[in-house]
């Protein structure tokens, strides 16, 4: 094996573990905008990823990623939500002011 095959290899498996990671933290911020809407009585309608990037706040290289999640308090509007995490981490949820029952 030369060391170009060696580095395409290597270069590979750096892309499918990256892959994982953010496929990863995608399930966590699922989990956590269900767990967050369980906790405050919202029915939970969606959860998309807007926006994944390399970043190095908080003292070390990582994703940052903004996912938007749709919700009802009553069960006939929609509004939507956003969550930033940092790897696995929330660091901010926000909603926008929404009507209940």
């Amino acid at each position: 094996m030369t060391l170009g095959e060696l580095t395409l290899w290597l270069i590979i498996g750096l892309v499918v573990f990256q892959f994982w990671r953010i496929r990863s933290i995608s399930e966590k911020a699922n989990e956590y905008a269900r767990q967050y809407c369980d906790q405050h009585q919202l029915q939970l309608l969606s959860v998309a990823r807007q926006k994944t990037r390399l970043s190095g706040r908080h003292g070390k290289l990582d994703w940052y990623s903004e996912f938007i999640f749709e919700f009802s308090g009553n069960g006939e509007d929609r509004y939507s939500g956003c969550m930033y995490f940092i790897g696995k981490q929330v660091i901010k949820t926000s909603l926008p002011p929404y009507r209940i029952n």
